[in-house]
């Protein structure tokens, strides 16, 4: 039986649920969360046009309106996963 394979950024795991991409490693102190808030057709796929950017703290304990430490929202699906993997690589880097 063949492996399965996640999928990867930059050396991250990506996990989509529905309208929902979380980037990065939970076992670490921040992660991106990644919201596609529109969509347009293109052709057979729907692509992602408008979509809000999270650098979350994952610990459970706090409250999930506080956990967002840095937000914002981008034209197209790989700006915006841009912008979040140079926020958590500068979050995670600096502690």
């Amino acid at each position: 039986m063949a492996e399965k394979k996640a999928l990867t950024y930059k050396g991250r795991p990506l996990r989509r649920k529905d309208n929902l991409v979380y980037y990065g490693n939970m076992s670490d102190k921040y992660v991106v969360m990644l919201q596609i808030m529109e969509t347009e057709p293109l052709e057979d796929l729907n692509l992602a046009k408008r979509v809000s950017v999270q650098l979350q703290l994952t610990d459970p304990d706090i409250r999930s309106r506080d956990r967002v430490v840095k937000k914002a929202e981008k034209e197209g699906f790989y700006i915006a996963l841009d912008l979040g993997a140079v926020w958590l690589e500068r979050a995670l880097a600096a502690g």
